[in-house]
């Protein structure tokens, strides 16, 4: 990326106060978490009944000229504005971070992690290759580490090529599907370029939906979102994605009196990251509207003309 871009982490253990991390970690933006089946075959699970809004495909519609606000959140477009809009703020953020903190990163990461290729983790490395093509982005490097926290972040350097690492325990706790829609994510921040505004919330449902334009089934963006708060393997195929979605309007109700808002707003306001409950109905809704219908038409519309 041409412009020096903080890591972009993936939180899949409860998000915690950003004032938590000291400054220069505080650079990793997190999201999801989980267990389920490792990559590799997959096992018969019961459905989860979630209405899908897609065109019926045998395989997910690229979108080879998707531009980021084509899905960007509108919080996240006008959070972003305002803050860009804010006269040497991108220098002033970069100063502070500072080289030394970005190189201590590349090198652990490199150190200690796996790199991802066409001959090494073929099946991640063409997971994250069919990604990047469906958000018409380029894919970053991909690097697999030992670590028993479910997570994976994203870091882009100035003068560098981007990476994406992947904790091992990760990829044992999603299935191929979902592990997909997290890359899909973590490549929405840098088709965004987030990295200099990771501290807005917002982002990460932007990127929520990078992951659902490239998987195009909500059930499967859900899932990894209701992993994050009580997913294991021995309960996998019991999980129901309907009645997190209800339980997620059972706390939208609970929360719409005076003194649950008071407490809602005095949980989350320290939160680095937006509920994984609330970012679930976000997803939901989204795939049902007519910006993701017309999104996928126009993706349609495209590829068939090419065909002729």
């Amino acid at each position: 990326m041409a412009v020096a871009s903080p890591p972009l982490h993936l939180h899949l253990v409860p998000p915690k106060p950003a004032s938590a991390f000291p400054l220069w970690t505080s650079r990793i933006r997190c999201l999801w978490g989980s267990r389920a089946p490792r990559v590799g075959p997959r096992t018969r699970r019961r459905s989860c009944g979630v209405r899908v809004s897609s065109v019926s495909r045998s395989s997910p519609v690229g979108f080879r000229d998707l531009d980021a606000d084509d899905f960007r959140h509108p919080l996240d477009k006008q959070n972003t504005s305002l803050l860009r809009a804010i006269p040497g703020l991108d220098e002033i953020v970069k100063a502070l971070l500072g080289p030394v903190a970005e190189q201590v990163m590349l090198l652990q990461n490199i150190g200690t992690s796996v790199l991802v290729s066409e001959n090494q983790l073929p099946d991640l490395h063409k997971l994250l290759v069919e990604a990047a093509k469906q958000l018409n982005t380029e894919a970053p490097d991909l690097y697999v580490r030992q670590n028993p926290v479910p997570n994976a972040y994203t870091l882009a350097i100035s003068g560098r090529k981007p990476f994406i690492v992947v904790h091992t325990s990760l990829v044992e706790l999603l299935t191929r599907r979902e592990l997909q829609a997290v890359l899909a994510h973590e490549l929405g921040h840098l088709k965004c370029d987030h990295g200099l505004y990771r501290w807005l919330r917002a982002a990460e449902l932007t990127c929520d939906r990078a992951a659902l334009l490239v998987v195009q089934d909500p059930k499967v963006v859900i899932s990894v979102l209701m992993k994050l708060v009580g997913g294991c393997p021995s309960l996998s195929d019991q999980l129901n994605v309907d009645a997190f979605l209800e339980q997620a309007r059972s706390y939208d109700k609970a929360a719409s009196s005076p003194v649950g808002w008071y407490i809602r707003n005095a949980q989350t306001r320290e939160l680095s990251h937006p509920l994984p409950i609330l970012r679930a109905r976000e997803i939901d809704e989204w795939s049902r509207s007519q910006e993701y219908r017309s999104l996928l038409q126009r993706a349609i519309l495209r590829e068939d003309a090419q065909k002729f």
